[in-house]
């Protein structure tokens, strides 16, 4: 019996269908209606998930959501009433989405889809630690969930054996790692809930050294919970976030767009100095308690690949998942999961997060036509080495095959490809492909048979979340690959997980000897990455993107247009 998960009316969201504990199909909402972190009711990702599996809704009995509405409003309304009167502005913009929306999902879904099953709602940090455990491949496991708030919860800490999940020990609102980290970027000029990411990569550029100014604002405990001070942080009296007390410490905030300086760069190193010190805390704290040597994560938290990495080295955890998602996306999977295996059914491990939408090679070609282009049709072997050739000779393409994926990475199916042996090619990529900000570093897809001649911790990494040391004498052979701080981001990839990726890395390899290529997401900056053959041909004909390969066809702009070589 299928359950469709929902995630909605916050950010990121998404919807999920599973079956007796298999996962069939997920996406976001984002990839369709095109807007960035859409919150809406995801009703194009829900039909999207059904179509795959050739059903309607009224073949679903359940849709289970992320979290408990009701307990979140009385959140939403005492902690307004606690900043009264300085509050009044964001009560005022906070409550019509809830009369709208978040109140009456029951008759939205009636309304707008036609469904007249059973809704069941899960606790929001239940959902999250369902989508880190029940998806992995341990039989038991601790779990870790940490993000900006759900209900009251901010962060919780327990264990999963089989079908079940109990979580013991919990932070609350407003004490929140998810929220110090957004507070902190908006200070350095981000928008919240998409610049976290940045803050994360202009770190590496920085040093920590107004970490112990921060520690006189957050107050960590040595099993990992914290206080923050509400005269710093005050979360409900605007879009910032921070409070006066930390203006005054740390100076006025950067505007948007205006240079960085060493200050911004040293508050983002010691705001992540801080977040790695706490998880690790967290992560000794709770092996302490479960003695379990497996540990799942899921959260906004768990995005911070920095922090999470360096999980398995200094702490006594000898495992440890991270499903794609792991934000608030993910907890439509959480919930559909949790429930279906109410109804039975057996646990089956995420490979793979190819698990949205696939279009036909027909459909393909059509969207290429309709554009005015000229595709070629090429026999799977001479694509492969046609794309390869490209990539080595510093043509950056891009490349959609497959299900789109689920999650916020380009995993393969939906990519922006590139040489990452080019010195050049990262700022090739954030100026003229990207348009984005000139510190941000890229990933790298890596042949997992050959990730240990260049990476240190040698393990699997098949959904970019894991970062590793570049081993010495490798750097020269993979500049554009390497981070700041003498780190690459990377997803190990394999024939049986990733086909056809697999091969044109290994078509690459044969050329370069490097058994890698950049992989970034299919998108230009502040866009969803692309869903349909559609929305890949309008990003090649809107960038200066040198390819495109669509299933089995390829197209290719003239030499003299995007000759990226030396550049």
């Amino acid at each position: 019996m299928p359950v469709l998960g929902l995630s909605c009316h916050y950010h990121d969201a998404a919807a999920a269908l599973c079956e007796g504990g298999r996962i069939l199909a997920a996406a976001h909402e984002e990839r369709f209606d095109r807007q960035k972190g859409s919150p809406g009711l995801p009703v194009q990702a829900i039909n999207a998930c059904l179509q795959h599996a050739g059903i309607t809704l009224d073949d679903v009995p359940v849709v289970a959501f992320y979290e408990k509405p009701f307990r979140k409003l009385e959140r939403v309304l005492i902690s307004h009433l606690r900043a009264w009167p300085r509050s009044l502005p964001t009560f005022l913009d906070t409550m019509p989405p809830w009369l709208e929306d978040r109140l009456v999902l029951p008759l939205a879904l009636q309304r707008d889809l036609g469904f007249r099953g059973e809704l069941v709602y899960l606790p929001h940090h239940l959902a999250h630690a369902a989508s880190a455990f029940l998806p992995s491949p341990f039989e038991q496991a601790a779990i870790l969930t940490a993000d900006g708030v759900g209900e009251w919860d901010s962060t919780t800490m327990g264990a999963g054996r089989g079908r079940e999940i109990e979580l013991k020990w919990k932070l609350e609102y407003p004490h929140s790692l998810g929220l110090l980290y957004t507070a902190v970027t908006t200070w350095l000029g981000f928008r919240p809930l998409r610049g976290e990411g940045k803050v994360m990569a202009l770190a590496e550029l920085g040093e920590p050294d107004l970490l112990p100014q921060l520690l006189e604002l957050v107050t960590v405990r040595p099993d990992g919970s914290f206080r923050l001070d509400p005269a710093a942080f005050a979360m409900v009296e605007g879009d910032r976030m921070y409070g006066r007390a930390f203006e005054q410490r740390f100076g006025p905030p950067r505007a948007p767009g205006a240079p960085l300086e060493d200050q911004h760069r040293a508050m983002a190193a010691s705001l992540q100095r801080l977040l790695e010190d706490i998880v690790l805390r967290m992560a000794r704290h709770l092996h302490a308690q479960t003695g379990l040597d497996q540990l799942c994560i899921a959260g906004g938290v768990g995005l911070n690949i920095t922090a999470t990495s360096r999980i398995l080295e200094d702490t006594p955890f000898r495992e440890l998942y991270i499903q794609p998602a792991a934000g608030d996306a993910g907890g439509a999977l959480g919930a559909a999961l949790y429930q279906s295996l109410r109804q039975g059914g057996e646990r089956e491990p995420m490979l793979s997060a190819a698990l949205g939408p696939e279009y036909s090679d027909n459909h393909c070609r059509r969207a290429l036509l309709t554009a005015g282009l000229e595709p070629v049709e090429l026999p799977r072997e001479l694509l492969l080495h046609r794309v390869a050739q490209l990539i080595h000779q510093d043509r950056i393409v891009g490349w959609f095959q497959g299900r789109m994926e689920y999650g916020p990475r380009a995993l393969g199916q939906r990519s922006i490809l590139a040489n990452p042996c080019n010195p050049r090619m990262k700022d090739i990529l954030n100026a003229r492909i990207k348009h984005r900000e000139p510190f941000r570093p890229y990933g790298v897809s890596v042949l997992r048979s050959g990730a240990g001649a260049f990476f240190a911790p040698d393990r699997d990494s098949p959904f970019m979340l894991q970062v590793a040391q570049v081993l010495p004498g490798q750097a020269d052979r993979i500049p554009a690959a390497i981070h700041a701080n003498g780190t690459s981001r990377l997803q190990t990839v394999t024939l049986e997980q990733n086909g056809i990726y697999a091969e044109m890395i290994q078509a690459f390899e044969a050329i370069s000897g490097v058994p890698m290529v950049i992989n970034t997401s299919f998108n230009d900056n502040d866009e969803p990455i692309v869903c349909s053959p559609a929305d890949a041909v309008r990003c090649y004909q809107n960038t200066e993107l040198d390819a495109l390969v669509l299933g089995p066809w390829l197209v290719e702009k003239p030499r003299a247009s995007g000759d990226h070589s030396g550049a």
